[in-house]
């Protein structure tokens, strides 16, 4: 501890970590390249292509990293609360004057300058709950600390669906991972999958058969734990409860969703998913008025196809056929894995996997060497958003999930998020520095 204690500050910044992130901010920044580059182009240094604008937020984001290396550690934590309150105005104004992009209104725009406050929101929001649940005061086996604990990761994602941004709200649920970690019951992530199959189910399914597969499945947990009930009233209260909220999640609550909340695009994404035609009592009328039902499945299948057609080695850099006709739409953003598919195969993709796992793994590893609450929590909160990010956008490109539009940490282009993830690292890696120095 002495010697690790006597290190300067730059010989104690973890290096394994510093190098995977620059990888694939690189491997990013060459991907978009491929996306954009034609033989007609008058240079690679043409300051109007995404590669150049991903280059200059690249040293935007280093010189950032700089600062937050040179600021005291104590500084993240202290300033977590005020952050966060920053944050949740930030995300309230903006529901109102966001600035409209893509059926949207999740960006705004202050002196010129335009974000999306729901990226930088993860933020702060991994500080605020890393400092409320290291707090010494706080009991996370009380009902009530549980309760606030959730209330700090989910309202942000409250106002960022009232900003019609439902994919980036979905990412703040990645924080139920980490309170996990720091002792939510068993029975907390049961009732998450619970819901996620009764969910499919009730899309899947008719309502007579949801109801009578609720009706069954009761019966026989009643039966099986008809020893319990009969000893324990709050037993029999549990599962009466549960199959009344069943009857009604799938009888009205799903339907209701489904007519009258959801858009159209975003049935249809599920359903696509789901590899299923919307049912007729879903369907509505065409958004855009001109009649034409959107095929919105075209994406993930030419995503797909662009994948495919890399097979094991890939057709070579630049030479991607989807890639250099623009057959998949947003595929510098959203898409941008199925370029790195196509050109470089199946042993490219499996690289870059290999990378974001190392970099997820390495992440874990550092927060559990965390000798401080804080930092333990903040950690495992980055790891957390990481992985969200990473196995919803690779299931996007491969049709396993819908296309709610979650970025590739590090390699998707856009100055925000790059910023984002690039922050929230750089703030890991300066607690790191300090982990057998001090304890927040």
């Amino acid at each position: 501890m002495s010697s690790i204690a006597n290190k300067s500050l730059f010989n104690r910044i973890d290096g394994v970590t510093l190098w995977l992130y620059i990888a694939l901010v690189l491997v990013g920044i060459v991907a978009v390249f491929s996306v954009e580059y034609r033989s007609t182009d008058i240079s690679v240094f043409m300051m109007s292509k995404s590669h150049m604008k991903q280059s200059m937020w690249l040293l935007i984001s280093l010189f950032t990293g700089m600062i937050i290396i040179f600021t005291d550690s104590k500084f993240f934590s202290s300033v977590a609360f005020l952050s966060y309150a920053i944050c949740l105005f930030l995300l309230l104004i903006t529901i109102f004057f966001g600035v409209p992009m893509k059926g949207s209104h999740s960006w705004l725009s202050i002196a010129g300058i335009r974000f999306q406050p729901g990226e930088v929101g993860k933020i702060f929001t991994s500080l605020a709950l890393a400092r409320y649940l290291s707090l010494q005061e706080v009991n996370f086996k009380r009902t009530k600390d549980r309760l606030v604990g959730l209330a700090i990761a989910i309202v942000p994602a409250i106002l960022i669906i009232l900003q019609n941004e439902t994919g980036l709200a979905l990412v703040y649920f990645s924080f139920i991972l980490v309170m996990y970690r720091e002792g939510l019951p068993n029975g907390i992530l049961i009732a998450i999958f619970a819901m996620g199959f009764l969910t499919v189910s009730t899309l899947l399914l008719s309502h007579l058969t949801m109801f009578i597969l609720i009706t069954v499945i009761t019966i026989a947990l009643a039966l099986l734990l008809r020893y319990t009930l009969k000893r324990d009233a709050t037993a029999r209260i549990i599962l009466i409860g549960s199959f009344v909220f069943a009857l009604l999640f799938s009888q009205l609550i799903i339907p209701f969703a489904f007519k009258n909340v959801l858009k159209n695009y975003q049935i249809e994404r599920i359903y696509t998913m789901l590899g299923q035609d919307v049912p007729v009592e879903y369907q509505k009328a065409s958004e855009n008025g001109d009649g034409k039902k959107k095929d919105t499945g075209y994406n993930v299948r030419q995503s797909m196809i662009a994948i495919g057609s890399g097979g094991l080695w890939g057709k070579g850099y630049l030479n991607g056929t989807s890639t250099k006709n623009s057959f998949v739409p947003e595929q510098n953003t959203d898409f941008i894995f199925c370029s790195i598919g196509e050109q470089f195969g199946f042993l490219g993709s499996l690289l870059v996997i290999a990378l974001y796992l190392s970099l997820i793994l390495r992440i874990v590893h550092l927060a559990e060497r965390q000798r401080s609450d804080f930092s333990r929590v903040y950690g495992y909160c980055v790891a957390a958003v990481l992985f969200f990010h990473f196995a919803i956008n690779l299931s996007m490109t491969i049709g396993l999930a819908p296309v709610i539009g979650i970025t590739l940490p590090f390699i998707s282009y856009g100055g925000t998020s790059l910023l984002s993830f690039s922050i929230l690292i750089f703030i890991l890696i300066r607690l790191d520095t300090e982990r057998n120095l001090m304890i927040h």
